[in-house]
This record gives structure tokens, C-alpha cells and sequence, in this order.
């Protein structure tokens, strides 16, 4: 068998410990300052910075309201220089493989519901994975400039999509979109980051992909999901797999 991927062997006793987003250091920052910016994987006792090689980074970028792209691949700091919403993209390839033994494979199948990959449980399975992570920072005052960019999609191959502003009142609604359309029965999971051990909140997307939750109160908050494609096994790889997610601050 020859894989030419870069193997990781699957080592967490736990599927939420796939979970990966971007991290501001602040989800609101002032016009003309910066706020660091990492990237996490886990939760609770799992979390830490991911070391992802850079070599593996297709994209790290940010949407400016004026419409610019900045590329944030050289120092991993926003630094806004207009209000509004800006919207970060980073994007890894799919050059990531995962050797999951039976019982953790089960235990990942179940917590994420990842039905297409239901019927291989029991067995061992090799994964090709990659990581696709949005998040919204606000620079100014809390609403202040264009919240446009909330509900921008972009074209990933698997997306969480707003489709309103985390300022604006009533439901947190949510579309799911894998290859460009809607994704229907995918599990949406939205996560306290300030209290992260486990989610706050999980619903199953509809036939148009979307989920309807109850507006989380002020803090900072990820929604994510996970979707596999089962392979032909040609070349010992099982299933291709994306995690996706998007972190943003609901304001008081």
C-alpha cells in the first residue's frame, strides 16, 4: 500500500478533541489596535494550540468590510483599520491522515453523527482529513460599521453560514453548506468557549441544512460540524473527512 499523506495516528480517547477554530485573542478590538491570533483544537482538559506545519496552511486570511482580503499568514495578527465585521477564513489542505482504531472510530461515528460512515463500524479505518475555520471579529464598538460579513459565504468545501448577525436579536439560525449545497442531517454542535468541556447545544441540520438554536448569551461561542465521504479504499484511505467551524462574540 502506498500513502502519500502525512500520517498522524489518532491518539485522543475523545472525537471532540477534532474540534479546531480560529482564536482571537479579543472578538472585539479597537480601530487601529490588533488582537493575536491562534489556532485551537479540543476541549476542556483536551484544548491546547494546534502546531499545524505552515506547509499545510493553503489559506489564512481576512474579509475587511471595505472588501479587501488581508493575508494573515505572516504574523497571525488582525489589526483593522475600519469598524465593522471581518470575517477570517483559514483553510488546510487535505494531506492529513488518522488511523482510527474500532473503538474509537465507533465512539467518533456516534458523538458526531456521521451516518455515511455507519455502516464501517467495528473495523479499523485510515481517514483523510482536512480543517476549514471562520471567525468573526468586530472591530469598534459592538455594532458599529457594516455587519455584512456575518452571513458571507465563501465558497469552502464545507461551511457554517449565519444567516444573521450574532448582534442582531431573536434565533441563532445556521446553514450548512458541503460543495456548494445545502447539507441535510449533519450534526451542529455550539460550544461555550469560556466553558468548554462539552457542548451547550447540538441539533441535526433540516433539508435546507440549516439549524435553529436559542441565541447563547454574551461571551464566546463555536458552532462546528464534521462530514465524511466514504472512499474506495484504492489506496487504504476509507473515508475523506472535513471539520469545520465558526467562532464569533455575542456582546452584551
Amino acid at each position: 500500500m502506498k500513502v502519500c499523506l502525512f500520517l498522524i495516528l489518532c491518539l485522543c480517547t475523545n472525537a471532540r478533541a477534532h474540534d479546531f477554530w480560529v482564536n482571537p485573542d479579543s472578538f472585539v478590538v479597537s480601530v487601529g489596535a490588533s488582537t493575536a491570533l491562534s489556532m485551537q483544537v479540543g476541549h476542556g482538559d483536551a484544548r491546547r494550540t494546534s502546531m499545524i506545519p505552515s506547509r499545510r496552511i493553503k489559506r489564512f486570511a481576512a474579509w475587511t468590510p471595505g472588501g479587501d482580503v488581508i493575508d494573515l499568514r505572516n504574523d497571525g495578527r488582525l489589526a483593522p483599520a475600519e469598524p465593522g465585521l471581518h470575517l477570517l477564513v483559514l483553510e488546510t489542505d487535505a494531506d492529513a491522515l488518522s488511523h482510527l482504531p474500532a473503538d474509537r472510530f465507533d465512539a467518533y461515528v456516534r458523538e458526531e453523527g456521521l451516518w455515511p460512515a455507519a455502516a464501517a463500524r467495528g473495523r479499523d479505518v485510515f481517514e483523510r482529513y482536512r480543517r476549514v475555520a471562520k471567525a468573526l471579529v468586530q472591530a469598534g464598538a459592538p455594532g458599529e460599521g457594516s455587519q455584512d460579513l456575518a452571513t458571507k459565504r465563501l465558497g469552502l468545501p464545507l461551511e457554517i453560514v449565519l444567516m444573521t448577525s450574532p448582534s442582531d436579536g431573536g434565533m441563532l439560525t445556521a446553514q450548512v453548506i458541503f460543495k456548494g449545497c445545502p447539507l441535510r442531517s449533519a450534526l451542529v454542535k455550539l460550544t461555550d468557549l469560556d466553558h468548554d468541556a462539552q457542548p451547550v447545544a447540538a441539533q441535526v441540520t433540516d433539508g435546507e441544512g440549516l439549524v435553529r438554536l436559542h441565541r447563547p448569551p454574551p461571551g464566546h461561542w463555536l458552532l462546528n460540524v464534521v462530514w465524511t465521504t466514504p472512499l474506495d479504499g484504492d489506496e487504504g484511505i476509507d473515508y475523506d473527512t472535513i471539520f469545520s467551524s465558526l467562532s464569533f462574540g455575542i456582546d452584551p
